[in-house]
């Protein structure tokens, strides 16, 4: 029997009634290959639109091996907009501390997770599986979203007008076709979808395999909870705390390893003994052996398909960034596809998801391999150096602070909308990218070869004329912070929750008219000042965090993107440049179609949304 499910069934095995019978294609709106990490939180996302859905999935269960052990606040905050960033937090450890240590276990360095404004921890340890089977659990909330256990989609063939899938479902043999609008692909490194594309798949992958050991925590030990890369030349490690009673290990296999011996029980004893990890501490669980790599797919879209995750880049996993970067890259895409299919905007602007999310996953990937060269270096006289410069380094007034801010994580800067290919802004010290600095203007030359040189400037884009007054305002292309607001109704929620995933125009004071934004059917909202009442139509901004952006800025008036990017800013008195062309937002229902709204108080973790069941029994700690 086929496992197929509506999204409030998922995992009931309903019979699909399938078969190679030859009768109509069933009809979507988007097809979701691959229900990993990537794939349903495209899932949620789309699901909380009132699209129609189907997600297609080989296996039956969650892959039971963690993978991912880390997520940032950026990756949170999307996921409260889908209503499940409370009840994750639940299964997750924050704030813990990281140290570089010598072959000897001195700390040559310390970081320390700092935020970035987006109203959540800057770091989470989680434990994959249980952070799966919430996000399904998720996905049930919304009847328009099918989920297709067991099936696999063994070809794609695109027309004007969509995309048929042949589908065969791997328990029983059935095949079955289905129409889709759009695609999104987020099967994996091994995509069988990007090869029936033709999508070269370009990089390297490294030579040193690791060990990937899961274990369960049965009697604590001294610093269990700080994650440690020691960086011993002699056999480097990851040692790193992991929630609901876990520990992952990460080892090399060397030059002269027995691979397959390095896997039992008998060796991983060895290897954690000589940090005085006894066998009465922990219990192994599973040990995977893992390649590293360096990809990316040559395009992420083919006509009306797009690759997403680690169908579109795979990175090694030093700064926990290789399921983030699929989470971001969904993100990105589901608000642009829903607008599409809504008419809200052209279908040219899908062409910017590839446009705005390859430089900046490139430039996490050049980071990742940067601290994993810091980590595995196995050249004794560069670790003698590193582990004696780094510590005089980490006491000197200024550098330490830079040192010790684990930001390494660049911030993605949509500096024209989608005009330009945006360019990747560092907001770390210790690592320095090539764009500019967060605080002026990008000078260069645009796709339509007019000159950016932080002057007001009037040209052409796809998405029509602009004028843009770079000089007096740095917000376009940043995403704006999440304080702590006071919402019209006088609840003190979380920014995102006010603004709810739309196109808005933000004011400070007394709102400029934007005739041409009004005209687009973009509502407004008022930032007023802390200690204001509420009142319809603003928030009060608790905390000073969002004007104090707003003026460093120099900007009043801000034009919002679903995602919460700057599509457009203004400073007191001046017009916005006009909305993208062809933005016509279309007024929506109050039902399934509006995205769920999250409205956790302080005093409660959890979410306001639809009852999310707890997670499966792996959530719970057992293996």
């Amino acid at each position: 029997m086929s496992e197929i499910s509506a999204g409030n069934r998922a995992g009931a095995g309903a019979d699909d009634g399938g078969g190679d019978d030859g009768g109509g294609d069933a009809e979507y709106d988007v097809a979701v290959i691959g229900y990993g990490p990537t794939g349903v939180t495209a899932a949620n996302l789309l699901g909380a639109t009132g699209l129609r859905v189907v997600v297609l999935e080989r296996d039956a269960e969650i892959y039971s091996r963690a993978r991912a052990i880390s997520t940032d606040e950026e990756v949170m905050r999307i996921w409260q907009r889908i209503g499940l960033a409370d009840r994750l937090k639940q299964d997750m450890l924050a704030d813990r501390p990281l140290d570089f240590v010598d072959a000897r276990g001195r700390a040559f360095l310390s970081a320390h997770p700092t935020p970035r404004g987006h109203g959540h921890p800057p770091q989470m340890f989680l434990y994959q599986p249980a952070l799966e089977q919430v996000l399904r659990d998720g996905v049930a909330r919304h009847p328009n979203v099918e989920v297709w256990l067991r099936h696999e989609c063994l070809r794609l063939r695109q027309d004007a007008d969509g995309v048929e899938l042949t589908v065969v479902g791997t328990a029983d043999d059935s095949v079955r076709r289905l129409r889709a609008r759009y695609v999104i692909a987020a099967d994996g490194g091994s995509s069988l979808t990007r090869a029936q594309l033709n999508v070269g798949y370009e990089g390297r992958t490294y030579e040193d395999r690791w060990v990937v050991i899961d274990t369960k925590m049965l009697k604590p030990w001294p610093d269990h909870d700080r994650l440690r890369f020691r960086c011993d030349p002699t056999r480097p490690a990851v040692d790193c705390p992991t929630p609901l009673g876990h520990h992952r290990w990460e080892f090399p296999i060397l030059p002269g390893d027995d691979e397959r011996h390095l896997t039992t029980d008998e060796a991983i004893h060895a290897m954690v003994s000589r940090y005085g990890i006894g066998p009465d501490q922990i219990e192994i669980l599973r040990a995977t052996v893992y390649s590293h790599h360096v990809r990316f797919a040559a395009r992420f879209r083919v006509g009306r398909v797009f690759l997403a995750g680690d169908a579109a880049h795979a990175m090694p996993p030093w700064i926990g960034q290789g399921m983030a970067a699929g989470v971001r890259d969904v993100a990105n895409l589901c608000w642009k596809l829903d607008a599409v299919l809504r008419g809200e905007l052209p279908e040219s602007v899908l062409d910017s998801y590839e446009a705005e999310r390859k430089p900046h996953v490139k430039e996490v990937t050049r980071r990742a391999v940067f601290v994993g060269r810091i980590i595995t270096d196995r050249r004794l006289a560069v670790t003698r150096v590193r582990d004696a410069v780094l510590p005089l380094l980490n006491r000197v007034p200024g550098v330490a602070g830079r040192l010790q801010d684990s930001n390494w994580i660049p911030v993605a800067h949509y500096a024209d909308g989608f005009r330009d290919r945006p360019r990747t802004k560092s907001s770390g010290i210790t690592f320095r990218t090539r764009a500019s600095d967060a605080g002026t203007a990008h000078s260069g030359t645009s796709r339509t070869g007019t000159s950016r040189t932080g002057t007001s400037r009037t040209g052409t884009s796809r998405t029509g004329t602009f004028r843009t007054r770079a000089s007096r305002t740095t917000a376009p292309g940043h995403q704006i912070p999440q304080p702590w607001v006071t919402a019209p109704d006088g609840s003190r929620v979380r920014l995102d929750d006010v603004l709810g995933g739309r196109w808005l125009l933000l004011h400070d004071a007394l709102p400029t008219p934007q005739p041409e934004w009004e005209r687009a059917g973009v509502p407004s909202l008022t930032v007023l000042p802390a200690g204001s009442s509420p009142a319809e139509g603003a928030v009060v901004d608790c905390d000073g965090v969002l004007r104090a952006w707003l003026t460093h800025h120099r900007a009043t008036t801000l034009a919002l993107r679903p995602d919460a990017y700057v599509y457009a800013a203004a400073p007191a008195g001046t017009p916005l440049p006009p909305p993208p062309e062809g933005l016509s937002l279309i007024p929506r229902a109050n039902t399934a179609s509006t995205p769920p709204v999250a409205t956790p108080s302080p005093a409660s973790p959890a979410s306001s949304a639809s009852p999310v069941p707890s997670a499966s029994p792996a959530a719970q700690g057992t293996p």
